[in-house]
Formats: C-alpha cells, structure tokens, sequence
C-alpha cells in the first residue's frame, strides 16, 4: 500500500478547547481544568466541506501522478525523479492530514457512531482514490542498482531522499506482483484494519461494574485499570474482579480477532517470502534480527536478578507471604499517593525538561500553551495514552487519560517526550522524519528520567525517596521484563497459530507462562488471570511493537550515563549531540545515531549494561533493608 499514514504510538459536537470543569482524579478529587485538542492545526471546524475537497483532491492527484509517471520511473532524469517523489509525498501529506484529523476525533470518543463512521467512510474512499499510485514503490524498488545511482548523482534533491529509498528498497525480496499489490490494496479496507476496528469499538464501549462496600459504580477501562494501582488492597481487588468478569464475558469475541489477525499475517508472510512472523517488524525498524534477539535473550537470563527478585522485596514490603496479581502497580506504604493536580503535573514535567535544555521545555510548552494534549478520562476514550505526529506539516497531538497519579505524571513526561521528538524531526518533511519504533522510543524514556531525577532530587525524606526509587524499578520493569515478556507471548501465539486457530484456553496459557516466566515464584497466579491479555491493544493495532520499549529503555539507560558522565566531567555538548539525534528523524540508523554518543546496539556488551543500571537499583532497594 503506498499510502501510509503514521499510526497512533494508542462529544456529539466538538469539544471547546478547554473544558471549564474540574476534571476528578481516581480519588474523586479535583484535578484542575484539563485540556482537550483543539484540531485548527489540522482542519477549521466544522471541517466536512474541507475534509470532502481534501478526499476529492487526492483522487485527483492520484489518478494524475499514475498517468505522469506510471511505467516511465526508470528513464526519468534526476531532477524529475526528485520531483515525482516530491509530488508523491505531497499525496501522503493530504492523506495523513484527513486520516490523522477523523482518527483523533474517534479515539477521543469511539464509542460515538458518528466519528466511527467518518473515520470508516474517510479512509475507504481514500483507499479507492490512491489505488492508481500502488504502481509507484513497485516500480520504484524495480530500478536498477546503477541506474538509482546515476538519478541520485544528477539531482542533490533527489539524493535527499537517500535513506527513505534505501528503506523502501529494503523490501523488494518481498514484493509481489503489481497486479496482486493492488488487489491487496483494494481490499485492505474490510481485512485487517476491520478487525482492528471493531477491536477498538469493543474496548471502548467496554463498561465495567466496580462494587466496594456495597456498591457498584461503573466506570471505562482506563479508570478501572487505575484501580490497580490503588494504595487501598480493597479497590485493587475490586478492580481485578471487575476487570476479569468483563474480560471474560469478551473472550470469545477477542480470540476471534487474535485468531484471525494472526493467520492473515501468515498469510501474507508466506506470500512475500518471510521467514519470520516477527521478520516484517524488524525490516520496518530497520533494526537486525540479531539484535533484538540479543536483547530478548539479555532480558529473559536476567529475570531472576531483576523482576524475580525485586517482587520478593515488594511483597516483604507489603507485609504478605506471596503477592497478588493486583498487587503487581500497588503503591508502596511510603509512596506519595495523593491527588497530583494538573498544573502541577505540567509544572515539574516543564522544569525536568528546562533543567536538560531550555530548547526542550520551549517546545513542550507548546502543546500546553496551543491545546495539542486531550487529558482527560472518560468513557468512550480509547484508553492508555499516545502522541500521534500527523504531519511534518501540522504538528504532534498527544493523548491521555489523566487520573491524577505519580504514574500518570511519568505517562505526560512520556508521551511529551515523543512529542518533541516528532516536532523537530518533522524538519525533515513528511517521508524523512519517520522514526523507526526502536528509536522513537527514545526521547519518550529519556523524559521520563528527566522527570523522575527531578522528583528524586527534590525528596528529601528517606522513606519517600526508597518509594520513588522502588517505583523507578517497577517503571523500568514494566518497560523491559514485561514487554519482553509481551513479546515471548506474542511469538509463541503467532507460531502456534500456524499449527491451527487458538483456542481461548490456549492464548490463556500461552499468556500466563509468559507471566509466570517473567514475574516469577513472587505471585499467586488465578485461573482468572489468563484472560488479561485481551486489553494489550499493541498485539492487535502493531504485531511485535511491544520490543520497541525495551530496546529504547536499555538504549535510553546508556545513554543516560553518557549523559551523566559528561555533566560530572563538565564536558559540554552533549544536548546539542542529543537534539541532532532527535532531528535526524528517519533519516539515519542506530548504528549512525548512537555513534557520537559511543554507544554500538550491536555490541553484544551493550544491553547488559542497560540492565544492569535496574540490577544496581534493586541493589540499592536490598541494602536500605539493611
């Protein structure tokens, strides 16, 4: 398909730019007015004549470029090469715009048939009208090695376009036919991208009925989820249980959609000739198989010294034999569980960042001062969090939903962080500042170690400070034991789903020896437990992304102590090194990137000492005991 709008990394009108209200916190108490998106970076509202023109003018365009170029690609010179990819991202840009605006609109309320339907109509006739460009990265990959060159040496602005070709070119042993591209083309819209739709339709109408002292309250799934991390044992539990009687009720429906995902995605490896399920990921990351295998291997022998043994800790802290699954998030007895207010939260975020680099918190200003974040939780909201890039055009939209906790405050410090990230990278324009997921992690983990120094720093009680480290490690944990773990379970199902459909008892169990394995002899396991994987969004929006947060986590960890070497050795420039990473956007590989850092993902040494800097952590947690 050779339209690919950048995917989400996850009201009857539209809402006004700020909501005048209180937003609550999991408390119920205030949290101050939050924002929500205001989307004239994108489109004036009501947007449907612009949208409807918009629609119009990439059929024409489309239909334009393929009679331009179709079956000439070969015999252009440079110059006009360099401007058929220039036209050809001009198309993308105007999809991107469309498919950015409807799909924001429907994740901040998808439970809204309306928006549903927009973004379902939007991004069929889309898919109809850039159907005569299916020819262009067919052709494109077609061109002779020698032939590339000498098109690249005529033009300087074609030669610009070097890494996104290289990239492009990296896929030609899998491509089939033009005929068979475009059917698939055509037919893409009511394959995968229906399933995940009426994935994300389920979970978002999903209602869950929390019962405490004798009382039922329902609530979405993000705020029940939120449950789990609650200081009272009580509301954990009652989390827990409203959690998995609705996971269960579902079950069906959602191994359905595992089931069928998966042997469309086998299907397709087949047809293009990769030897992996998880080959077509590593190829789109540009990242080799080699290395992510190293760094599964790294996290999986150190399970025992990181999540096993910090979890024995945990449930010594709490004061129980084993832990419950629902104790997995719980707060410790020292930890600061009051209700962060907004202001507050966006206050200490903004000063980690200017405390690194002015530039830095100029730019996260922004997406407060021009209503680019959607904070509050509702229902209907997809759950989780993410920042969305648009287009370079435009500018990133980052979603929440903003309870009130530390953990939160972390996620804003997060996503914050892809949002920088994909504002300077959109320098590059709208082929070139794609980042591979592996990298675009990056700034996201970093920010949150910015954040997280800065409430160290500024604790100085030692009881306080043991929790705020504690829960680092658990941060650090979720980032790396658990998405490699996520990544082991997603492995095993999609190679088992080649022997035959899965049942639900079978996805269960592949789910909770992933858990098990990766957790450890800490924790009561119940039966219940095994429907949990059915609320990990990634498994079903983007197959194997979840490595991307390790690999950045154990990337982000070393070059964190690059950092905070050369702030003890007063070595200037390390912030400038680090802005040129973040603005090279999809225009180098780590390899590149990581160099002026002296860092080498490819050095079998490289992820141990990411985790080892958790290890050291856990050391330090052990030694307070004493």
């Amino acid at each position: 398909m050779p339209i690919d709008p950048r995917p989400f990394t996850s009201t009857p009108s539209p809402r006004a730019p700020r909501d005048p209200r209180d937003a609550a916190g999991a408390d119920g108490e205030p949290l101050g007015a939050l924002p929500v998106w205001d989307y004239s970076g994108l489109y004036a509202e009501p947007a449907d004549d612009a949208i409807a023109a918009d629609i119009k003018q990439i059929e024409a365009d489309a239909s334009a470029f393929a009679d331009a170029y179709q079956g000439k690609l070969a015999s252009l010179s440079g110059a006009a090469f360099a401007e058929a990819i220039a036209k050809y991202e001009s198309v993308n840009e105007r999809v991107g715009r469309v498919l950015s605006y409807l799909g924001l609109r429907y994740r901040q309320k998808a439970d809204e048939p309306a928006r549903a339907k927009a973004y379902g109509d939007a991004d069929a006739a889309i898919t109809r009208g850039t159907a005569p460009m299916v020819f262009f990265l067919l052709e494109l990959n077609r061109i002779d090695d020698a032939r590339l060159e000498e098109m690249l040496a005529e033009s300087a602005e074609a030669a610009r376009y070097r890494p996104w070709l290289e990239r492009s070119r990296a896929f030609r042993p899998h491509q089939l036919s033009d005929e068979l591209e475009r059917y698939l083309h055509d037919k893409s819209v009511v394959g995968s991208s229906s399933w995940v739709r009426l994935y994300d339709d389920t979970t978002a109408a999903l209602k869950f009925d929390v019962v405490l002292d004798g009382e039922t309250k329902t609530q979405s799934l993000e705020e029940t989820l939120t449950l789990m991390s609650d200081a009272k044992p009580e509301k954990r539990a009652a989390g827990y249980a409203a959690l998995t009687k609705v996971f269960q009720d579902n079950i069906q429906l959602f191994t359905l959609i595992t089931n069928t995902l998966a042997k469309e995605k086998e299907i397709d490896d087949q047809w293009r000739k990769y030897p992996q399920p998880e080959s077509f990921r590593h190829l789109a990351n540009h990242v080799e198989a080699e290395v992510v295998d190293a760094l599964r291997d790294s996290v999986v022998a150190a399970y025992p010294q990181l999540s096993h043994r910090y979890y024995r800790l945990k449930a010594k802290w709490l004061g129980v034999e084993k832990l419950e699954i629902w104790d997995r998030n719980a707060p410790l007895p020292d930890e600061d569980d009051r209700q962060i207010p907004w202001d507050e939260a966006r206050d200490v975020v903004l000063g980690a960042y200017g405390d690194f680099a002015p530039e830095m918190a100029d730019i996260a200003q922004q997406f407060f001062d021009k209503n680019w974040i959607d904070a509050p939780a509702g229902n209907g909201k997809a759950p989780g969090a993410f920042a969305h890039p648009t287009v370079a055009a435009a500018h990133p939209f980052v979603l929440l939903n903003y309870l009130g906790k530390t953990r939160d405050v972390f996620t804003l410090a997060h996503e914050l962080g892809h949002g920088v990230h994909q504002v300077l990278a959109a320098g590059q324009g709208e082929l070139l500042s794609h980042t591979p997921l592996t990298l675009a992690e990056t700034a996201s983990v970093f920010g949150e170690m910015l954040t997280f120094k800065r409430y160290l720093a500024a604790e100085t009680d030692a009881k306080k400070r043991k929790a705020m480290l504690a829960g680092k490690v658990e941060d650090m944990i979720n980032t790396v034991v658990r998405q490699i773990a996520f990544y082991s379970f997603e492995s095993r199902v999609h190679r088992e789903r080649r022997e035959g459909e899965l049942t639900a008892e079978k996805i269960g169990e592949i789910w909770m020896q992933a858990q098990k394995d990766s957790l450890g002899d800490a924790f009561n396991y119940p039966d219940s437990y095994a429907s949990f994987w059915t609320y990990i969004p990634h498994f079903i929006h983007t197959p194997f992304y979840v490595y991307a947060y390790a690999f950045g986590d154990g990337l982000v960890n070393a070059l964190y102590g690059v950092y905070e070497e050369s702030v003890a050795k007063g070595e200037a420039g390390f912030q400038q090194k680090y802005f040129d990473l973040l603005r090279a956007g999809g225009t180098k590989g780590h390899k590149e990137l990581l160099a002026p850092f002296g860092l080498d993902a490819t050095d079998p040494t490289f992820w141990s000492k990411g985790l080892n800097l958790i290890a050291q952590m856990i050391d330090e947690l052990e030694a307070m005991e004493g």
